[in-house]
């Protein structure tokens, strides 16, 4: 089969990388490299390189365990009450308020169960918890004025 060009760069990049292992010498990779950017056939490429690693050799690396001290603490996974706390707290931005009571609900619900087990999400929990309670006092505020406005005007 008649070589290409890709074929020929291949055979001389495993020719550089024999002469930068020191598996050749200078003038023997030289005659090498001109014989095979003037070799017709992929056999005549293949005599070239036939004596060498198909590319550089890898130095295999002592491998050495890293010590557990110095390894990533997993992390816990996060507690799903907490996030559904924080999901209506923010919810009652846009729905004015109406998801307030079930923020708070999680919110206490899961702080309670990441205290038990362990798990993470404290901070989206505390802010479900900071935005229901925000709400629902806004809310109060609102009905508590609307019935003495109410009383006031009758």
């Amino acid at each position: 089969m008649l070589a290409s060009h890709a074929d020929r760069e291949r055979a001389v990049d495993v020719l550089r990388a024999g002469y930068a292992e020191g598996r050749l010498e200078q003038p023997e990779f030289e005659q090498r490299v001109s014989r095979a950017y003037t070799a017709r056939t992929v056999g005549d490429l293949a005599l070239l390189v036939a004596d060498l690693p198909q590319g550089p050799m890898p130095h295999p690396a002592p491998m050495t365990p890293v010590p557990p001290t110095f390894l990533a603490a997993p992390r816990p996974p996060t507690n799903g009450k907490a996030v559904g706390s924080a999901v209506c707290g923010v919810l009652c931005l846009v729905s004015f308020g109406l998801t307030g009571i079930p923020a708070v609900a999680l919110g206490h619900a899961a702080r309670a169960e990441i205290r038990r087990t362990g798990e993470g999400g404290d901070a989206l929990a505390l802010t479900g918890l900071v935005l229901g309670w925000l709400s629902t006092a806004a809310w109060a505020a609102m009905l508590t004025l609307m019935i003495v406005a109410a009383a006031l005007s009758a």
